[in-house]
């Protein structure tokens, strides 16, 4: 196997990491979205796309459940956003059967029809509490990352303002502070809500996707440059120049 092979089988460019991946570089985020959600803080990483936002959920998600956390992960691109409301709260709390192992407990269409009568908010309202909260006793967390595709739709203010709304709903209801959501994707806080007549999403805490540093790049990085450069800690340091910390 040449050095080419070699790099080709070391380095994975595109995609999300899992978990443990060699080529995977701890930042600051890591160490701040774990204690946050484990802290109980609703957490939001938005920045520009390529800056590992969801390989940083695989490891903290991990993490989490080995520690016994439920977590549950929900990429919304996944559902679409040329759909009714209805169709798409549905196609959210399906997800999130799924994402929690529940679909042998309970049966999404029977439950769905059971509560035709509310609006999709409040539909997902009673899954939490009538599901999510009695099916397990431990900490929630919820993870919806590419929350960017939804931007464009008419009814987005009204799911955020949810989000919103639970974290609100933990002052009256201690059930509520078990459970914690994770926003990742391609925005600001400020374009969640954008109806003047609500408030603004004004809650959690941001996490910010800083570039590689250059001793925590070296351990993962470095290994698969040893044989194809005369100088890999040089090569490594011009790349992470080059790429303002962002070689993949």
């Amino acid at each position: 196997m040449d050095g080419q092979e070699d790099y080709e089988d070391y380095y994975q460019v595109g995609g999300s990491l899992e978990y443990q991946h060699p080529t995977y570089v701890e930042r600051q985020a890591d160490h701040d979205l774990y204690h946050g959600l484990k802290n109980g803080n609703y957490c939001y990483v938005l920045n520009s796309r390529q800056m590992g936002k969801s390989s940083l959920r695989v490891q903290v998600m991990k993490r989490l459940r080995q520690e016994g956390t439920k977590c549950a992960s929900i990429d919304i691109t996944g559902i679409g956003s040329n759909v009714i409301a209805t169709e798409w709260y549905g196609a959210f709390v399906s997800e999130l059967l799924r994402g929690f192992g529940l679909t042998r407990k309970i049966d999404f269409k029977s439950w769905w029809h059971q509560h035709k009568d509310l609006s999709p908010t409040q539909r997902l309202k009673e899954f939490i509490e009538d599901v999510l909260f009695k099916q397990f006793s431990q900490n929630i967390v919820i993870f919806i990352d590419e929350i960017d595709s939804i931007l464009r739709t008419s009814f987005k203010d009204d799911f955020f303002a949810f989000i919103r709304a639970c974290y609100n709903c933990r002052v009256d209801d201690s059930e509520y502070k078990r459970l914690t959501f994770c926003l990742l994707g391609v925005a600001t806080p400020s374009t969640l809500i954008q109806n003047k007549d609500r408030t603004s999403f004004n809650i959690g805490q941001a996490i910010e996707l800083t570039g590689f540093e250059l001793e925590a790049a070296q351990r993962a990085l470095i290994p698969g440059l040893v044989e194809n450069a005369e100088k890999p800690t040089q090569v490594l340091v011009e790349i992470l120049y080059w790429t303002g910390g962002q070689p993949f």
